[in-house]
């Protein structure tokens, strides 16, 4: 069991890191399509690099904050944290609505957490 929760913890730490580098790159790519289209020189050219700059800055802020709990509760359930099981619900219950490789992370995560010899695991 604690090689189960070793990997949903290393799963979570890598959607984390892939959220985080998501956070980084995003406003990065919107800019450089911003600067392509502002180059235009159109008056609606520069609204619309306008709304891809704050989109980019929005979406970067967004990603960041959900990188957060996925880190978090991977270095929590590595530690074997008693209260990483109850966020590591709670973040697979939130990976099912991502279609494919989402939702097999999260069936295997509330799968395994939520068996006794896991909840024993976890308190100890």
């Amino acid at each position: 069991m604690a090689t189960h929760v070793k990997v949903i913890a290393v799963l979570f730490l890598v959607c984390g890191a892939m959220l985080a580098a998501l956070a980084f790159f995003l406003p990065a790519v919107l800019g450089l399509i911003a600067a392509i289209v502002r180059a235009d020189g159109d008056r609606d050219a520069a609204l619309a690099s306008n709304v891809l700059g704050l989109t980019g800055a929005g979406l970067s802020i967004f990603f960041g904050v959900l990188a957060l709990p996925f880190v978090a509760t991977g270095w929590g359930m590595l530690k074997l944290k008693s209260w990483s099981r109850i966020a590591g619900i709670v973040l697979g219950a939130l990976l099912l609505i991502q279609i494919l490789v989402g939702t097999a992370i999260g069936i295997y995560a509330l799968v395994i957490l939520f068996r006794k010899d896991a909840e024993v695991l976890f308190t100890a």
